[in-house]
């Protein structure tokens, strides 16, 4: 609405008095509907009025009018959605309503329906009574079902937008809402399924490392509470599932769907108690498309999230009507009975750990039904490809069960492999089948699909080319006796224009594609002609190039220098990896390399020298050499100092005795990027001989002051790089040395101090996260802001030891908030900001305390503006 503040106040304070007056229950219904219509459109503006409103429509919900009372709710479930900060005090109430008027159906008795409850099925005739004496108690002047639908519909309004009462759900409306699973009017059970779905759907995230360990150890989680709750819930819907209403089967699956997803392996010991309603609604001839079709989504389902040897009771009686509905007419329920069906293969013979079921009754049936959808060629888009995969998955799993079908199977896949329309689902199916333990036989396809696959990956559609990468992969590892050079080579072709910076992703998949061929037939090494390396070498010098890519090229180049191949040893890769950079510094030209390209191509060098050890010695010595050499250019001694601790992270470097001495010698060099490449080498060749460059490097932290923040970046990466367990001796040692630094009047080199306490509080701690808690109450506003920031080191995106830990005492760490340094202050908020982004778990349930402090820095305060 767009009404003026004080017209808008006019108008409340109008309807409220005249609410209050009570003149006659129709206008009063019509003040009610007025008001609830105001909050749906003015939103957050009735908020302030509600302190008045609430108490005048909880009194008229106790008025005997059921149009009232469902006017009250529905006024209810607008304040509820649209004024959620305002609504808070008055939450606990309306549930109470709520739950009082869900149950409110004054001319019906459902005592003799909850005799019959216990009994697990019931027959038809009683069904069919059950109806009949439903009809003798409607009435057509009875509108408290639509009292029962509002307060329902408020609910689901409460629980949607209250995740933080989540716990109260669970003790007090979810076993409120199941007992009324029973209601029974049809729109009004709708309406009750799904606010229990809302429910569900509130309980999914809390599935997740964001939960303190401490609280999932607790009765009342959630997820736990969920749990218990699942007998009556079953209870209370299996014998619906048999129902012959549409609408309240659709809503049982519905919920059983979500609670299956929620709750993965929850139903496991209810499927005897489920399977009979799943049959009856996939045979039952009335049923409708719908139905069909949520039946299997929820059969689908539950065969993911549960273990399969639950379901081998029943495969008997699943099967037949699943693999009916693969030749239903209707396009929509034949795609769901597939997608149902290849679940089903992977249940009766799950590949990968025993199984005593016995799969051949049901090969014969599973693949003719599943072989005609595969055949036909005017069917819908999604069916062609659900059929490719489904057969693909009969192959798998059975294919050893398949005979002579096996061969023109195969055939028709071949055919589908020259579809554009399928050749993505069938490249992706070939994948599957080539990767089963089974070791299908594919040489009957081999010679003509190779050359098509080797052609894909000239076209310009990406997830085409990186399913085929992963094909010719599976393809050389399992296959590799059955490929010909031809094959080999035509796939070689095609490499070249794959491997670059444009797509690093593709570029991975393509570079792990000929490290399987080096690895398993080394005999086409020599294939891999000059074009690709050139390719690779480029790869290699890329700013880009990092993470999967990279980790690629190592295992490639590693690969390639252990199949011993002319003209690829280990010399000739390092003088091909390293000629750019010698080259330039040999001509006096300038290198045009970024600087991260000389850490790739030093990580190269480590990974070409791991797999020839015996040729370490004599490189290292060269690299020493070339870092000694005063004539050596920048980027040589850059390359030497980064190899050099690339070799060294991995290898034992003690028997060159003068390495120290010539890494600090490099920490005096005039350029900057020398003495971080000197730091760096120091920490990772540390990392390979802890016992004695560890010590070394603490002595040289204490003694040499002017070179105190090259070697703390040198310690940085020994805490880092190094296991926990070899660097628990040294902790005591670190641990002091770093707090008698803590206090720098650097900047940089406090930071990199608390870094390092912070990676080093990660090793243990239990022990040492109390003692950085205590150096908060330093004097020192340097060490305080030390401490704070070296807290920020310890907080990362994924589950770690010591969440639990910090947790506990985070906020001693955020009172710092408060602290009187401007400085402290600042770290500290930096802290709270990346706890804020990467585990909000942690800072949560303290949000009311620092917030005002948060709020107060956002101030504007003249005297810290500058002026330049």
């Amino acid at each position: 609405m767009s009404c003026s503040s004080c017209l808008f106040s006019e108008l409340m304070d109008h309807l409220m008095v005249e609410l209050s007056k009570n003149e006659s229950t129709s206008m009063t219904r019509t003040y009610i509907q007025c008001i609830g219509a105001i909050s749906r459109q003015a939103g957050h503006r009735v908020g302030e009025h509600l302190e008045n409103i609430i108490p005048l429509v909880v009194k008229y919900c106790n008025v005997d009018d059921d149009e009232l009372r469902e006017y009250c709710f529905q006024a209810f479930e607008s304040f509820v959605r649209r004024c959620p900060k305002e609504m808070s005090v008055h939450i606990p109430a309306m549930i109470g309503l709520c739950l009082k008027y869900i149950t409110y159906d004054p001319n019906y008795n459902y005592d003799q329906d909850e005799d019959n409850e216990d009994a697990m099925e019931t027959e038809k005739g009683d069904e069919e009574e059950d109806q009949d004496s439903e009809e003798e108690y409607t009435d057509d002047d009875d509108m408290s079902w639509k009292v029962r639908r509002a307060s329902t519909k408020c609910l689901d309004a409460i629980i949607s937008t209250r995740h933080e009462m989540l716990q109260e759900f669970y003790k007090t409306v979810s076993p409120a809402l199941i007992i009324r699973f029973k209601e029974r009017e049809e729109n009004v059970k709708a309406d009750i399924f799904h606010a229990y779905v809302s429910l569900l759907k509130q309980t999914k995230p809390v599935q997740s490392w964001l939960q303190n360990a401490d609280e999932l150890e607790q009765g009342d989680m959630p997820l736990v509470m969920l749990q218990n709750q699942v007998p009556s819930i079953v209870k209370a819907l299996h014998k619906q599932l048999k129902e012959k209403s549409m609408k309240t089967r659709q809503g049982c699956f519905n919920l059983l769907t979500e609670l299956a997803s929620v709750l993965p392996g929850g139903l496991s010991e209810h499927i005897p108690a489920l399977v009979p309603g799943i049959i009856y609604s996939l045979t039952d001839k009335s049923s409708t498309s719908n139905m069909k079709i949520d039946a299997l989504t929820f059969l689908h389902v539950i065969l993911c999230n549960h273990p399969p040897e639950v379901f081998h009771p029943h495969v008997k009686t699943l099967l037949p009507p699943t693999v009916a509905c693969i030749s239903d007419p209707f396009y929509k329920i034949t795609s769901e009975a597939l997608l149902v069906t290849q679940q089903l293969i992977e249940v009766i013979r799950p590949l990968g750990k025993p199984c005593s079921f016995d799969a051949k009754p049901y090969v014969k049936d599973l693949f003719s039904n599943t072989l005609k959808r595969l055949k036909a060629a005017d069917i819908d888009q999604e069916v062609k490809e659900r059929a490719i995969a489904c057969t693909g998955q009969i192959i798998c799993n059975l294919g050893d069960n398949l005979g002579a079908d096996l061969n023109p199977t195969l055939q028709i896949f071949l055919e589908r492999l020259k579809n554009e329309i399928t050749r993505l689902t069938t490249v992706k199916t070939l994948t599957l089948i080539a990767s089963s333990p089974l070791k299908i036989d594919l040489r009957p396809i081999l010679g003509e699909a190779v050359p098509i696959l080797a052609s894909f990956l000239r076209k310009n559609q990406r997830a085409l080319k990186l399913s085929t990468l992963a094909a010719l992969d599976i393809l050389i590892k399992n296959y590799s006796d059955s490929l010909k050079p031809m094959m080999i080579e035509s796939v070689l072709k095609e490499l070249p224009s794959l491997i670059g910076e444009s797509d690093m992703h593709v570029s991975q998949m393509a570079i792990t594609f000929l490290t399987s061929l080096a690895k398993v037939y080394p005999s086409s090494v020599s294939k891999i002609g000059g074009s690709i390396l050139i390719e690779l070498f480029n790869l290699v010098h890329s700013p880009l190039l990092q993470g999967g890519a990279l980790n690629a090229i190592l295992d490639f180049f590693q690969a390639l220098v252990i199949s011993k191949t002319p003209n690829m040893g280990y010399m000739e890769l390092l003088k091909q990896l390293t000629g750019t950079i010698y080259s330039s510094a040999q001509s006096g030209g300038p290198v045009l390399l970024h600087k991260q390209a000389y850490y790739s191509v030093a990580k190269c060098v480590a990974a070409l020298t791991s797999a020839c050890p015996k040729d370490a010695s004599s490189v290292v010595n060269q690299f020493v050499q070339e870092v000694k050499n005063p004539k050596s250019s920048d980027s040589v001694r850059l390359l030497a100092l980064l190899s050099l601790g690339e070799i060294g992270r991995t290898m034992n470097l003690g028997a060159h005795k003068e390495l120290k001495v010539v890494i600090l010698e490099a920490f005096s060099s005039p350029s900057e990027e020398v003495k971080s490449a000197a730091s760096y080498a120091l920490g990772n060749i540390s990392v390979g001989n802890l016992s004695d460059y560890l010590p070394f490097i603490l002595k040289e932290i204490s003694g040499q002051p002017k070179r105190q923040y090259l070697l703390l970046h040198s310690l940085k990466e020994v805490i880092s790089s190094s296991s926990a367990d070899s660097l628990k001796p040294y902790i005591q040692d670190i641990w002091a040395l770093l707090f008698k630094n803590c206090e720098c009047v650097e900047e940089g080199t406090r930071n990199v101090v608390a870094e390092c306490l912070g990676k080093l509080t990660l090793i243990d701690p239990s022990h040492l996260l109390p003692r950085l808690k205590k150096q908060l109450t330093s004097g020192s506003a340097y060490a305080r802001s030390t401490v704070v920031t070296a807290v920020k080191f310890t907080i990362s995106d994924h589950p770690q030891a010591i969440d639990p830990l910090l947790k506990s005492c985070i906020g001693d760490f955020l009172r710092t908030l408060e602290d009187p340094d401007l400085n402290v202050r600042r770290v500290a908020l930096v802290m709270f900001n990346c706890a804020a982004h990467n585990k909000p778990s942690l800072i949560r349930d303290l949000l009311e305390t620092v917030l005002p402090q948060l709020y107060k820095e956002t101030k504007v305060r003249k005297e810290l503006i500058r002026e330049v």
